[in-house]
């Protein structure tokens, strides 16, 4: 069984109170529906000492709204009319979280973003490839299963490339699937979800909590939930929107654990890196459990031998759709 991680306590006065060192992190789509809220909860963080925001437009005032939270850290905010403002965005930043991107409208896949938000990766990744190579990126922006290969294949071709510093932020699969068995347990527990970040990629190993008691019914309901939980978003929002609060809480929550490992903490997280687990299928990117120290990815830990034969067999069918996915992403840039 995986060791549970300790939950990111987002309000201000819940963080450390320790003396933080100096960290700047980027946030670029700032001004969208995830940025703003994403950049709200790293303003709270006080181990965020330079919180740099860059979006389209709308970004200085996004800037200005957050600078008033009464935490040390200091906000500037760029926009694409100011001349260098996403270079300016990016210098010295040692986190860079991109949450850029359009939304997911009714009946759209995560694979239907693609073709919109490849671009926006690719040019972003080129930009910090080429103003803080060494950075540590986070990628929100759909498909992740796509966009994370996409930026690796920009590094690569920068000359740049370090696989350990470049993450798929999964977190909010691992958010849903632990609300939801709360339900069930009356309590908040931690839920390993592996694979991927789309439809029937992301892959809770329920079979890992202990205590838990699912029937066939419940684990296939529970589990089809978990994958398909943005959708649910999407129809309850009625076409204005796509799951934006919660994403911004998970994608805050992994930036604080790699703030921590920054600090010479050890810590274990969840996220969709470059990984061996599936070599021999030809995969090359799988979200799983890692290891993080202050370089980014030190230990990728294999998926536990005690999963069930049903979780076995939806990493079985995750593995062709990952494939597809990874070559999507990579084709692209090449």
């Amino acid at each position: 069984m995986f060791a549970s991680r300790n939950s990111l306590k987002v309000a201000a006065r819940c963080f450390s109170t320790a003396t933080p060192q100096q960290s700047k992190v980027a946030v670029l789509g700032a001004a969208g529906g995830i940025g703003q809220p994403l950049s709200l909860l790293l303003k709270a963080n006080p181990r965020v000492t330079k919180l740099s925001l860059y979006d389209i437009h709308n970004t200085p005032g996004v800037a200005a709204d957050v600078g008033h939270i009464n935490t040390l850290s200091e906000v500037t905010g760029y926009s694409a009319k100011d001349q260098d403002g996403l270079k300016k965005a990016l210098e010295g930043a040692e986190l860079v979280v991109i949450p850029a991107g359009v939304p997911r409208k009714p009946g759209m896949t995560r694979d239907d973003l693609f073709n919109t938000n490849a671009g926006i990766v690719r040019d972003l990744a080129q930009a910090c490839a080429e103003v803080c190579p060494k950075a540590k990126l986070l990628i929100i922006s759909n498909p992740v299963n796509s966009t994370v290969p996409i930026a690796s294949e920009v590094f690569k071709k920068a000359g740049v490339h370090d696989a350990k510093k470049i993450f798929g932020v999964t977190s909010l699969d691992l958010v849903r699937a632990s609300r939801f068995i709360g339900d069930k347990l009356g309590k908040i527990v931690d839920v390993p979800v592996v694979g991927g970040h789309a439809g029937i990629t992301i892959i809770p190993l329920f079979s890992q909590v202990k205590g838990l008691e699912l029937t066939n019914e419940e684990r296939d309901a529970l589990t089809y939930r978990v994958q398909f939980g943005g959708d649910e978003v999407v129809k309850a929002k009625d076409g204005l929107g796509s799951a934006t609060l919660s994403m911004a809480y998970a994608g805050a929550r992994f930036a604080d654990s790699l703030l921590r490992a920054n600090a010479g903490e050890e810590v274990l997280e969840w996220a969709f890196v470059r990984s061996d687990l599936f070599k021999k299928e030809g995969l090359e990117y799988f979200s799983t459990y890692v290891k993080l120290d202050k370089d980014g990815v030190k230990e990728i830990i294999p998926l536990p031998e005690s999963i069930s034969e049903y979780e076995r067999e939806l990493v079985e069918k995750a593995i062709p759709e990952l494939k597809k996915s990874e070559t999507k992403g990579a084709s692209f840039v090449a």
